[in-house]
């Protein structure tokens, strides 16, 4: 299994704006300079997390996106695979046919790892990793100094 920067910078995106005051509308400019992901970046994944309802936006001079649900209520597992990644440690997509069309010899380890993977990311909400202290501490760096050349690296201003 590989989890693609698609998928661990969508985890890293929602939890971002699962820190911020949830009464405010948060920019992608905002996440990407705090993240250092790239502001188009963001608008692709962001597309696909809006379309399976994970966040929503508010257009306009104050525009930007929150959580469309509360932070407790979403599962690692779901922003994963709203972004299209799976956590499918198999060579050959759970089909059996991993070696010249037929099962090898470990496909039942990785399909059963696979499974174990997902049901652990299916069990932790982003409020399971807001209250985590690694995340507050970070958080709390990333929001007291922000830096000015990192949000016009991550803007293309």
């Amino acid at each position: 299994m590989r989890l693609t920067t698609r998928g661990r910078y969508a985890v890293t995106a929602l939890l971002d704006l699962a820190l911020q005051p949830p009464e405010e509308t948060i920019t992608l400019a905002e996440i990407a300079a705090r993240q250092t992901i790239s502001v188009a970046y963001l608008e692709q994944l962001f597309a696909k997390l809006k379309r399976h309802g994970l966040v929503s936006s508010v257009r306009g001079a104050n525009g930007g996106y929150h959580l469309a649900r509360s932070a407790n209520e979403i599962t690692i597992l779901e922003i994963i695979e709203a972004v299209n990644e799976t956590v499918d440690a198999t060579r050959c997509d759970h089909k059996g046919n991993c070696q010249n069309g037929a099962m090898c010899l470990t496909h039942d380890l990785w399909q059963d790892l696979s499974h174990h993977i997902a049901d652990y990311l299916a069990k932790i909400s982003l409020a399971d990793l807001i209250s985590r202290d690694n995340v507050q501490t970070v958080s709390i760096r990333q929001n007291t100094a922000p830096y000015e050349s990192d949000l016009l690296s991550v803007t293309g201003i």
